[in-house]
């Protein structure tokens, strides 16, 4: 009864260690997701920045933005070119099936298209489909290394296009939205031309001040609107994912709650049963003294 005991209580110690590490796990992640929703609004005004700069600089003229290939040309483009996947999956555990359900979003086409894959997690849930993706990197561990990390991301992308290994590419990412992960899927090269929205001027009419050749300035605008949207993907992804992970915890710490009451009923019934086998024991014992 004593080992019954013993081992109860020691089971009911280690999941209150389980349910401390659970909760310190929930709360991180609620942290790092709510400063990524902060600064997602900070991206969003400086992505229209930038569109509205190179609205003002693309004037009327058909001018090549992406370098490759122009805006102009992105409404008659279809699938049927060398189309490229940039995904945002996990990069840690403990999120359910978060890069699942970004992966299950693409569907088939994924083993024939190339793909950039952010997420170590994700990655090793690539291998397993036998995915070799052209390229891969891990999501920092914080948000403010996100803008680092889509440097490198827009380095890739260019360096590919220049290549010939994409002449397209979309962006796969999930946001979380009304509780849950929603799967966006967009194009981001080439830019289209509906996503430059020119600024209100209002009656003015002025033509803004440029000191750069055209075509050298829209170029370097292109490149930082495709940073602007990198950087907002990836701060969706980094949220929605550790919003999975909140969840996640939630969930375990519902089960370890539950399971923590069972082991403590359990307990208070050995101690009954063991004072019970006492009393019982010195009746017997008492009687035997008294014939």
């Amino acid at each position: 009864m004593t080992e019954r005991l013993a081992d109860i209580s020691a089971r009911i110690e280690g999941m209150h260690q389980l349910s401390a590490v659970v909760n310190a796990i929930k709360g991180i992640a609620a942290a790092r997701a709510r400063a990524a929703r902060a600064q997602v609004e900070a991206v969003d005004r400086y992505t229209a920045m930038i569109s509205n700069a190179m609205a003002c600089s693309l004037g009327s003229v058909n001018t090549d933005i992406t370098q490759h290939p122009s805006p102009q040309e992105a409404s008659t483009a279809t699938a049927s070119g060398n189309t490229g996947l940039l995904l945002f999956l996990a990069e840690q555990g403990f999120a359910g099936a978060f890069s699942e359900r970004v992966l299950d979003s693409v569907g088939d086409v994924l083993a024939s298209v190339p793909l950039l894959v952010i997420g170590t997690r994700g990655l090793s849930i690539t291998a397993t489909r036998g995915l070799t993706p052209l390229w891969s990197a891990s999501m920092p561990s914080h948000s403010l290394g996100i803008p680092t990390l889509a440097d490198d991301i827009t380095h890739v992308i260019y360096a590919a296009l220049s290549n010939g290994d994409i002449d397209r590419l979309e962006i796969v990412h999930a946001r979380w939205s009304s509780g849950q992960p929603q799967v966006e899927r967009r194009l981001l090269l080439p830019i289209e031309p509906q996503d430059i929205v020119a600024p209100d001027h209002g009656t003015t009419g002025d033509s803004p001040l440029m000191q750069l050749p055209r075509d050298t300035l829209l170029a370097s605008l292109g490149q930082d609107y495709v940073h602007a949207r990198i950087c907002k993907a990836a701060l969706h992804a980094f949220a929605a994912e550790n919003e999975a992970r909140m969840e996640a915890m939630s969930s375990a710490a519902n089960q370890i709650e539950s399971e923590l009451e069972d082991f403590k009923a359990k307990l208070r019934q050995v101690r009954q049963e063991s004072i019970t086998a006492e009393i019982i024991e010195l009746g017997t014992g008492a009687a035997a003294g008294n014939p």
